[in-house]
């Protein structure tokens, strides 16, 4: 599949529009996430908590990504759980963090607090499925300490657009996905009209989805945040 384009998303603070990397440099700065959080420490002046701000990006798509904060003793586990909610689950397939290759790198414990995951860095490796695997990048952004926004194991700062896919046949807006043109080496991206004509015996139709598994193993979405 061919790559898109650098891609952006609106901080769900301030909602203005960033690419991935720029959205990185934002939240550190976003007035309005600020004032949240000034409103949570009035609300609790005792807390005292680690909080980590991670990016979470797909090294298939190259488009997708996702702006965590999530509490430094969380657990891998939580946040594995919050993937598979939001991008990847499709049949209770197994997934596995590690560091540095997915496949040589040493593994990581989902038990393990994702204050201490970094340990040997900033960056994380976690793929899902073994057989149609989709990996994705975690990268440790910032770590703050002080009250949290929410009291759920982790809050979406920000995501990527849904990506601007448009039909091979018309160039109209996608809302399908042929897998087997795809394998013939086309976009096999269709709108809804071409969608209703177009056959091919071995596969069935994908909805497009804002999601790295898109088209993978029967994976329909809803591709929404759970909270």
């Amino acid at each position: 599949m061919a790559k898109e384009p650098s891609s952006r998303g609106d901080c769900f603070y301030c909602h203005r529009g960033f690419t991935r990397g720029g959205m990185s440099r934002h939240l550190g700065a976003c007035e309005k996430r600020a004032d949240r959080l000034a409103r949570a420490a009035e609300a609790d002046p005792e807390a005292q908590r680690s909080f980590l701000h991670i990016e979470v990006r797909d090294i298939d798509w190259g488009q997708h990504w996702l702006h965590l904060e999530m509490p430094a003793s969380a657990t891998l586990d939580a946040l594995d759980r919050y993937l598979r909610a939001i991008w990847l689950e499709c049949c209770g397939h197994v997934s596995q963090f590690s560091v540095g290759s997915p496949w040589r790198g040493p593994r990581v414990g989902k038990s393990r607090p994702i204050g201490r995951a970094f340990d040997a860095g900033d960056e994380l490796t976690y793929v899902y499925d073994f057989g149609s695997s989709s990996t994705l990048r975690i990268r440790r952004v910032d770590e703050r300490r002080g009250a949290g926004a929410t009291r759920r194991p982790a809050e979406l700062m920000a995501r990527n657009d849904p990506p601007d896919f448009r039909c091979m046949a018309c160039d109209a807006p996608a809302t399908w996905l042929c897998m087997a043109c795809v394998y013939e080496d086309r976009s096999g991206m269709l709108c809804e009209a071409h969608g209703q004509e177009h056959t091919h015996d071995e596969y069935e139709l994908m909805p497009v989805v804002n999601s790295p598994r898109m088209g993978v193993c029967g994976y329909t979405g809803p591709a929404t945040a759970p909270y």
